[in-house]
């Protein structure tokens, strides 16, 4: 099983309050949001593995189990093309959980326009294969979000 933890501080909301209806229906997969914390601060790495896919806005990482978990900051913040975002590990690392990946400033995604919410989606996972999501309340950096079975 793993478990995949906060990449970052602030509100569970859940996946369906997302304002983009690729996230909110569940396309891309299974998971929950979280409503970051209004300081600039760095996006840590949800589960120990190797990140495959690597953006200034996004990261994937998978496990040893094969299961890949994107953490996907802010909605529509590909239109940045970088700015306010600052990778701190490469593509094709080996990280470990709770190891920053991206510093970012939700502030500055909000001030451009975008919404700061961060969808943190199990990727190609079944919504019955996720326990314990976490869709409410506060959460720190490193807090379980869900397990994946």
């Amino acid at each position: 099983m793993t478990t995949v933890t906060s990449p970052i501080a602030g509100r569970a909301i859940g996946l369906a309050a997302v304002p983009d209806p690729v996230f909110s229906g569940a396309m891309v997969g299974p998971g929950t949001a979280i409503d970051p914390v209004r300081e600039p601060s760095e996006a840590l790495s949800p589960v120990d593995g190797v990140i495959i896919s690597l953006h200034p806005h996004a990261f994937v990482v998978v496990d040893s189990e094969g299961h890949g978990v994107l953490t996907h900051l802010g909605i529509d913040t590909v239109q940045l093309n970088g700015e306010g975002f600052e990778l701190l590990v490469n593509k094709g690392d080996t990280v470990a959980r709770g190891q920053a990946v991206v510093r970012w400033d939700p502030t500055a995604v909000e001030a451009a326009g975008k919404s700061a919410i961060c969808p943190v989606v199990a990727l190609e996972a079944t919504a019955d294969s996720l326990g314990d999501v976490r869709e409410d309340g506060d959460v720190k950096a490193g807090d379980t979000l869900f397990t994946w079975r």
